[in-house]
């Protein structure tokens, strides 16, 4: 951030630093207030502050509160000054929405975290100055300061425009200007002597291209990768903050609570998967409570490229059988590597299933869910890691089953190494259709909902990989596909039945009859009438691989997670382009008695048209507010709506809304209703 007013008197620059300040102020809808700040929030604020990951880049603080200043942080003294509980809490929420560059990232926090650290970060400092209560000739002041020194061509505001600067950096004169540490009209960056050298000496030399290597170790330094990872000999977690690296598993050791190297990153997962993880926050390690940021696609979207460009291992292929070929040697081999999979991931072999998850069940060593890895990994870097764990992962527990590439276990495939590690990587390949190992004790537990709402995450045959139940006092309960954002069933009765125990920790799925609907993205804009619906790639038995992977993102959609309100009822917050949506249902009463009534609450920057796959099935029109299927009756807003046969079964159809989405804040209400 520049001196503008380096050229200033001192009176001179307290008047326009003060009338800039009321004209941003007068800016927000909102009246700054200072909150009364709760202990137990800054209790959960210190534990939140210390492990998810905040003191990579900010000072650790001690008993008492003191930061605890080390090389390379950054200070937070200046918080108490500039925030409130309620700013810095959504600031936290979404940095993204104020800081675009994202240096600042995205931790992927709950709106109640997001308020802990704030109260945690705030509570201990005495700030007794009032908010300031702009004043109409400041504010028109500092709007004429604010255009006066470009303000805007760092900081977007509304209309305001922004100037060009129309200066050539490689003809510019390098003595004057910012450069020279005596000027008055120029922007003022305090640089040292040794700065101003570099600068000039770039600039004296025309643009020459960055090498991939340097381009990545730039983009890692810059956000601050290298606080957690190593990658190659440089980076990973300083001594003094190791302490702060927690998990939940401790019987994994470090691996199970310092961040993965990125050695090699581009030769071991899919280009997709790596998506997913920087910009979709996936995370396999539950156990680790350091958190991956998201920095945001703009920022960070050229890595999976250019760790694919970079990194390498020796090629293996693997030659995996179809179990429904029409050729019977081929259906034979798939059963024969099938049931060596099986036997080796389970207790009668090498017991792999004691420490990972698989589909959904947890070990007693809660390691990676095992049955992502076909879809994680390159089958190369894999079959070189099975190889030899210890020289991919230096602190990893899991044991190398072919020392010096013989098998440990011989009698499976006679202890053929090569045919071992490719059954087991066929037998990932079959995803959740892959037989349970020996030794798998999975127990199925039903929850109740008793005077208060109730919200259970995991894995659903009806809401998808990202499920969320919901289950309200009043016996009506619903799913939620976070993946796609979309209300996926609805069911009246019982609550859900899990796997197992635990908050968000396995699979679920209604414990009563339910109204199955669709699990596609639920809005898009379509350019006409005659666009089919984007639906979700199918895959069968023959195409086990997803085709599309990012499809929701792909469609513009995006999950931001949720927050609860006083009586437990959540509300979910997702993107579609440019649109924010926050999503709540709730248990109808009175009239209502029976229904679940949506709101979506809807934010957009501009007037817009999109698109509402309401409903699909056998549906007929009782009105142009109600539409039925056969289990459900469905109360829609006023709008326009297109009933038409869908093309994979035209005697099946899919309701489609149009709705038209002002400037700012809107509300669409929609009712269901199960007839059956």
């Amino acid at each position: 951030m520049p001196d503008l007013l380096a050229g200033e008197t001192e009176d001179a620059r307290k008047k326009i630093a003060e009338a800039i300040t009321h004209f941003l102020i007068a800016q927000s809808p909102r009246k700054f207030q200072r909150d009364t700040i709760e202990a137990k929030e800054t209790t959960a604020g210190k534990t939140l502050f210390h492990s998810v990951g905040c003191v990579a880049c900010h000072s650790p603080r001690d008993e008492s509160g003191k930061e605890e200043i080390r090389a390379g942080v950054v200070e937070l003294s200046h918080v108490p000054v500039k925030y409130s509980t309620a700013s810095l809490g959504e600031f936290l929420f979404q940095p993204a929405h104020v800081r675009a560059s994202g240096r600042m990232p995205d931790m992927k926090l709950t709106t109640a975290e997001a308020k802990s650290i704030a109260s945690y970060l705030l509570g201990r400092a005495e700030v007794k100055s009032p908010a300031l209560e702009p004043h109409v000739e400041q504010v028109a002041l500092g709007k004429k300061y604010f255009l006066q020194f470009n303000c805007a061509s760092c900081h977007p505001l509304g209309e305001v425009p922004v100037k060009p600067l129309g200066i050539d950096l490689q003809s510019a004169n390098t003595s004057k200007g910012c450069l020279d540490p005596a000027a008055t009209t120029s922007p003022r960056f305090y640089l040292s002597d040794e700065q101003s050298k570099a600068i000039r000496t770039a600039l004296a030399k025309p643009p020459e291209p960055i090498s991939d290597k340097t381009r990545l170790a730039t983009t890692l330094t810059a956000f601050n990768c290298i606080a957690c990872h190593t990658r190659d000999n440089y980076g990973g977690v300083s001594e003094e903050r190791n302490e702060h690296f927690q998990t939940t598993a401790k019987n994994l050791g470090d691996d199970g609570r310092i961040p993965p190297p990125l050695t090699l990153t581009g030769a071991k997962l899919q280009p997709i998967w790596m998506k997913k993880v920087l910009f979709d926050a996936e995370s396999i390690r539950p156990y680790m409570l350091t958190r991956m940021p998201q920095y945001g696609a703009s920022n960070v979207g050229h890595l999976p490229e250019l760790f694919s460009r970079l990194d390498k291992v020796e090629k293996s292929e693997f030659s995996l059988p179809n179990s429904e070929s029409p050729n019977a040697q081929d259906r034979a081999r798939a059963k024969e590597m099938r049931e060596a999979g099986r036997e080796l991931m389970g207790d009668k072999g090498l017991y792999c299933i004691a420490c990972h998850s698989f589909n959904g069940v947890t070990s007693a060593n809660p390691g990676i869910e095992i049955m992502t890895s076909f879809q994680r990994l390159q089958p190369s870097w894999y079959y070189r890691f099975m190889l030899n764990p210890g020289a991919y992962r230096p602190r990893i527990v899991m044991p190398n089953s072919w020392p010096e590439g013989k098998a440990a276990q011989t009698i499976i495939l006679k202890g053929d190494t090569d045919r071992q590690i490719e059954a087991i990587w066929y037998f990932l390949s079959l995803g959740t259709s892959a037989p349970t190992p020996s030794g798998i004790q999975a127990t199925e537990t039903k929850l109740a909902v008793t005077d208060a709402a109730r919200t259970y995450r995991g894995r659903s045959s009806v809401a998808g990989y990202r499920g969320i139940a919901v289950g309200f006092p009043e016996k009506l309960n619903y799913a939620f596909n976070a993946e796609t954002g979309t209300l996926s069933a609805i069911w009246d009765g019982e609550y859900v039945k899990v796997n197992r125990s635990g908050q968000g920790s396995g699979s679920f799925n209604p414990a009563g009859k339910f109204t199955q609907l669709a699990q596609d993205v639920s809005f898009f804009a379509l350019p006409d009438e005659k666009t089919a619906w984007p639906l979700r790639p199918a895959m069968s038995k023959e195409a086990p691989v997803n085709p599309d992977p990012l499809y929701p993102k792909n469609r513009g959609y995006q999950f931001k997670g949720y927050f609860m309100d006083d009586d437990s009822i959540p509300t979910f917050m997702y993107r579609t382009g440019d649109i924010e949506i926050e999503d709540r249902s709730t248990a109808g009463t009175g009239e209502n008695k029976g229904r679940l009534i949506r709101i979506l609450t809807i934010k957009s920057p501009t007037e817009q048209t999109i698109w509402f796959r309401a409903l699909t099935g056998k549906i007929e029109a009782e009105s142009k507010r109600s539409f039925k299927s056969p289990e459900l009756r469905l109360g829609i807003p006023t709008s326009h709506t297109l009933l038409r046969p869908t093309p994979a079964n035209p005697k099946l159809s899919e309701l489609l809304l149009k709705l038209e989405i002002p400037k700012g804040e809107s509300k669409q209400t929609f009712t269901y209703e199960l007839l059956k």
